[in-house]
């Protein structure tokens, strides 16, 4: 079956249906992954987006469930120039399409996805519409130019968790699973804010030895500072960090008062919080190759990315200063307070999928709050 990939500039491919049959809209960007498509599909913080894979082959291993994310997939959309009928993993349940269907993500295939990405390159990340039911590049133009943008609209609040949950699932190991941490106790106690939260980043917090409790977006921070944190933790997510107010505020109401660590939209809503501002990129950072310098250890981290918007590094106040920048474009990618033991990075160091080079930031987080407990002064530490 025939299906269509417009832009709202007017620019379309042609291709075949994959997944379910129907409609959407979203913002078309890419990710640039060899691998990891399942964990892409089910993270929270692309609500709202069609995602296009820029390698030519997705779903060679098929799809399982242990690799998810999150509890469904989030996506808008997904692109891809050729899907795999017949994978071949011992740990494959069903084939990309078949999960697709099951989900009712509304995807294409068979176009060039090449000359997409270029496009958005050229031109930047626009919204845009797959269609299997209607076939007239005209109709769908129109239909793409008249869907809301992205921009200044509150994602978070369609991801987030509904009511508080505790968490005890470690990392997973080959031969064994996921860890079941239940019965260790706990050092720390972590009240993490889900703002679309991986449950990677939840595994790994739980695996140092953390004791987490992820509580929705709104949650007043008045009723996470009586739950007694040694710690609190900012989640990824979705969209546009600047309309998320009640994020920011909390934010600034429990600086200096609880240790922080917040990665993705948390950095983003942290540096708000402290006086910063955001914009958005031209096409944004999606993939698992993005390089990273860490200043403070002089070394640089491939990473995985996820996100279309970023730190102004020029609105940091003072008190605020970046810790590490993306060696593709200079664009801000972590910062520290100095007078407040809270800091933050722009990409993703739980990886699933991606690279684990930066997976050390969960132990300097530990650390902090260590330190806190302990009344030592680590804000630069």
């Amino acid at each position: 079956m025939k299906a269509v990939l417009a832009l709202a500039d007017g620019k379309y491919f042609t291709g075949k249906a994959l997944g379910a049959i129907g409609e959407v809209t979203g913002e078309v960007v890419f990710n640039t992954s060899m691998t990891g498509y399942q964990e892409i599909l089910t993270d929270p913080s692309y609500h709202g987006e069609i995602v296009t894979m820029t390698y030519p082959q997705i779903g060679n291993y098929g799809v399982n469930p242990e690799d998810v994310e999150s509890s469904r997939p989030f996506l808008s959309g997904f692109v891809v120039k050729e899907s795999c009928p017949f994978p071949s993993n011992f740990r494959s349940t069903m084939s990309l399409d078949a999960y697709l269907k099951d989900n009712n993500i509304v995807s294409i295939e068979g176009i060039d996805t090449r000359a997409l990405v270029r496009h958005i390159r050229t031109v930047g990340a626009q919204t845009g519409i797959i269609s299997s039911t209607d076939l007239d590049p005209g109709s769908l133009i129109e239909k793409a130019r008249q869907a809301p943008s992205i921009v200044g609209r509150d994602l978070v609040k369609e991801v987030t968790c509904k009511e508080p949950y505790q968490t005890s699932e470690g990392v997973w190991t080959l031969g064994k699973g996921y860890a079941d941490c239940s019965q260790v106790k706990p050092l720390y106690n972590v009240v993490a804010y889900d703002f679309g939260i991986k449950r990677n980043i939840l595994r790994n917090l739980t695996t140092i030895g953390c004791a987490v409790t992820v509580v929705p977006a709104e949650t007043p921070a008045e009723v996470v500072l009586n739950m007694k944190p040694d710690g609190v933790f900012l989640s990824n997510g979705p969209g546009d960090p600047e309309p998320l107010h009640y994020a920011q505020e909390n934010i600034r109401e429990l600086l200096g008062k609880v240790p922080i660590f917040g990665i993705c939209l948390g950095h983003q809503l942290l540096s708000i919080a402290s006086g910063g501002r955001t914009y958005k990129l031209k096409f944004g950072h999606r993939g698992g190759n993005q390089p990273v310098l860490d200043y403070k250890r002089q070394r640089v981290e491939i990473t995985s990315q996820n996100h279309g918007f970023a730190v102004d590094e020029k609105s940091l106040p003072g008190q605020v200063k970046v810790t590490h920048i993306n060696l593709n474009d200079n664009t801000v990618e972590g910062i520290q307070h100095l007078s407040s033991p809270a800091f933050s990075v722009q990409y993703h160091p739980e990886a699933s999928p991606g690279p684990h080079d930066a997976q050390y930031l969960f132990e300097r987080f530990v650390e902090m709050m260590e330190k806190h407990k302990r009344g030592i002064n680590h804000a630069e530490a």
